[in-house]
This record gives C-alpha cells, sequence and structure tokens, in this order.
C-alpha cells in the first residue's frame, strides 16, 4: 500500500535552549509523495506489493548563519577516532533517493569550513550516480532529500575524510529502486554502504534481503528509525547493522562525554526476518532479529552541523540536524575506518568485540513489555544496541 511520508520533527525549543541553534528554528515538512488513492500517514501498513515512499531519517532542523552543533573533532573525540590517519584507499557510499543538484558544491564547504582536505569529482575523491551507474542521467531534484544526501556526506567527510565516497541517488523512494541503488554501490566498489531511510516491515522483507542487501566484504548500515519504539526495514534485515541513537553531550568525565538513548530510536524485535546467530546469546527478548545493533548520535537537540544550499522549505546554508540519518553514515564510517569490511557481512563483529563500545545504560524511546526492547540498560538494549563506538576496535 503507497505511505506518506510524515511531517519532519522539529526541537525548536529544545534546540535553542541547548545553544545549538543561533537563530530561531522553522519549521519544515519533510518531502511528501501522495498517492491517487489519498492514503494517510496512519496507513502505512501494507501488503507483498511494492512498497513506496521510504522515510527519510534526518529530524529537527534548525537554521543558522554560520555552522552549530557538534563538527567532525567533536564527533572524533567523542568516538575516539583514528579519523586523520585511517580511511585512505576505502571507499564508502551514500544510498538516498532523488538528486541533489548542489551536493559536491556543498560537500567542498563543509569540508573547506573544517579544514578537511578537499573531496572532488574531478579528483576522483567524489562519485555522484544515478540507481544505474549513470553519472550524466540522474533523477529529477527533490529538496527534502537533498538535505539528507547533504547530511549523509558530510558524516562521512566527518569521521572518514581521507576515504572516497559515491553518492548514489535512487530514481525514487520506492524499496525497490533503493535497494537497486544499494546493488549498484556494491558494483562500483564500496567497502561500506550507508542507508538513512526506512520503512514498515513486510512478510516479503527476506527476499529484499537477499536481492539487495546481501553483499559480502561489504559493510551495510542502516537508520533503525525516529519514531521511538518500533522496528523498520531495513534496518531489520539480518544482513546490516541496524543503526539505533543516542543523545550525546560533553561531561566533565574521563571520556569527555556522555551519552542517553535518545528518545526517538527505533527499536524492537522483527516480525519477519529470522534471529541471527550473534544476537543469541545478548537476551534481546526477541524470538527473531533484534533492532539496534549499535548506535551513534542521533538527537536533534544534541545535533550535528551540516551546510546544503538547494532550498527547502526555508532552509538553506547551515544547519543542525539530528535522527538516526547522522548516526547511519557515522557507523558506517566507522567500519571503514577500522578496514575490515572483507570480512563483514553482518553485524557479528560488534558483538565479538563489546569492550571496544561505550555501553549506554540509560534513557528510552518509548514503552515496552520487554524492558530491554525500548529502555537503555547494561549490554544490549533496542535504542542503542551495544553501544556507541570508542576507537575502531569493535569494526
Amino acid at each position: 500500500m503507497p505511505r506518506l511520508i510524515p511531517t519532519l520533527a522539529v526541537a525548536a525549543t529544545a534546540a535553542a535552549a541547548t545553544g545549538l541553534c543561533s537563530t530561531p528554528a522553522i519549521a519544515a515538512a519533510a518531502p511528501t509523495h501522495a498517492s491517487s488513492t489519498g492514503a494517510s500517514a496512519a496507513n502505512w501498513a501494507h501488503s507483498n506489493a511494492i512498497r513506496n515512499n521510504a522515510k527519510s531519517h534526518k529530524t529537527g532542523a534548525t537554521a543558522n548563519a554560520t555552522p552549530s552543533g557538534y563538527g567532525p573533532s567533536d564527533l572524533q573525540s567523542a568516538y575516539n577516532l583514528p579519523s586523520s590517519t585511517a580511511g585512505s584507499g576505502e571507499t564508502i557510499a551514500i544510498v538516498d533517493a532523488y538528486n541533489d543538484p548542489t551536493a559536491a558544491a556543498d560537500l567542498a564547504v563543509y569540508r573547506s569550513n573544517y579544514g578537511l582536505s578537499a573531496c572532488t569529482v574531478a579528483s576522483g575523491c567524489l562519485k555522484i550516480v544515478s540507481q544505474t551507474g549513470s553519472t550524466t542521467s540522474l533523477p529529477r531534484t527533490n529538496a527534502g532529500w537533498a538535505t539528507e544526501e547533504s547530511l549523509d556526506l558530510d558524516m562521512v567527510s566527518a569521521i572518514a575524510p581521507n576515504a572516497h565516497i559515491i553518492l548514489v541517488e535512487a530514481s525514487s523512494a520506492s524499496n525497490t529502486n533503493l535497494g537497486k541503488a544499494v546493488n549498484e554501490a556494491a558494483t562500483l566498489g564500496a567497502n561500506a554502504i550507508s542507508n538513512s531511510y526506512g520503512g514498515s516491515e513486510s512478510s516479503s522483507d527476506t527476499s529484499y534481503d537477499t536481492t539487495y542487501y546481501d553483499h559480502p566484504g561489504i559493510a551495510i548500515t542502516a537508520s533503525s528509525g525516529d519514531s521511538g519504539y518500533g522496528v523498520e526495514y531495513p534496518a531489520a534485515s539480518q544482513y546490516v547493522t541496524a543503526v539505533g541513537g543516542t543523545s550525546l553531550s560533553k561531561a566533565s568525565n574521563t571520556r569527555g562525554w556522555s551519552e542517553t538513548a535518545w528518545s526517538g530510536a527505533g527499536a524492537g524485535c522483527s516480525a519477519d526476518d529470522a534471529q541471527p546467530s550473534f544476537q543469541a546469546s545478548v537476551g534481546t527478548g526477541c524470538a527473531k532479529r533484534a533492532v539496534a545493533d549499535v548506535s551513534a548520535i542521533a538527537d536533534p537537540n544534541t545535533g550535528v552541523a551540516t551546510y546544503d544550499s538547494t532550498s527547502y522549505q526555508g532552509y538553506v546554508g547551515w544547519q543542525v540536524y539530528g535522527g538516526t540519518s547522522v548516526a547511519s553514515p557515522i557507523i558506517a564510517s566507522v567500519y571503514a575506518l577500522a578496514g575490515n569490511t572483507a570480512s563483514v557481512n553482518n553485524a557479528a563483529l560488534p558483538y565479538a568485540n563489546t569492550s571496544s563500545l561505550n555501553d549506554v545504560t540509560s534513557g528510552s524511546d518509548g514503552t515496552c513489555s520487554v524492558s530491554q526492547l525500548c529502555t537503555a540498560r547494561t549490554g544490549w538494549d533496542g535504542p542503542t544496541g551495544l553501544g556507541t563506538p570508542n576507537g575502531v576496535g569493535a569494526f
């Protein structure tokens, strides 16, 4: 059944209170692709038919004249990453829908502002292609998805500035076209592929698993969602690392940072995908696949700086974003920094290396009958999985 994309959440008051934005937030709606059936956002349930309009997982935008929110040095510090010395020779792909006509120019502004080396199409560092691999016949522009693409590109740059980047733009936000874009990213030689989108589960997901997300030797990450407790696909795929979300704050402790589970992070038990063997011993409370596996910053109230000049609902230039759209490209980039993707075909590595993760033990994303599925605790929990990166040892 066709679905609508819900309105983009905006945390105007809270964001201003944390000092992340110097100007008031501007309310905006996420891209809406209405169907002729008039389906409402409440009618996301679907049959085995092709699912339309996966949701972008960015949220909580604020507009700024100058950069605000966390930048590369903050994120590298928070997660103890060797960003300046690792990642050379790695290629990280971003999969999104539609075209961002200013993606390359906007990426140049972000990297220049933070003193990162240039990553351009001309140099071969950046490649922008359609789901069929064309560099000249790209999808139509969609300003809402353009901000998602800029956010994703900026997060890859923040975490793995030495890596090459491929942006694969699906021709629409259907799961089929996004899946074809994942396959194209794999064909083009990506070591890691980030997917900052998702939609409701379907009994056909196991078929989607093998058709689009089963790529041995490539680390594939997917955002867990931004609507709190509940499971989305492709995060529920057995072949991806499902990435949950946290609220990240500076702290006067040894680490210098503290994290709690973000209230918007998706989590729970899949209705369709089988339990992977690596989850059997962590007490998820699920008979099948549990979400999430690991996590990273996602709270828009402790959001990240990003730059996008394709105007959307009044947003242009420097902005602050959150959502598990932030977390997914971060984790894909950490996989690239670790340089172990040749051995990856699922999320098993973090489960075997939990000592290299920051365990997030407080916070909740809703109410559920099995507490660890929606409330952070010691060890695995739904909103944050096993925790956040502490270096690259878990990846």
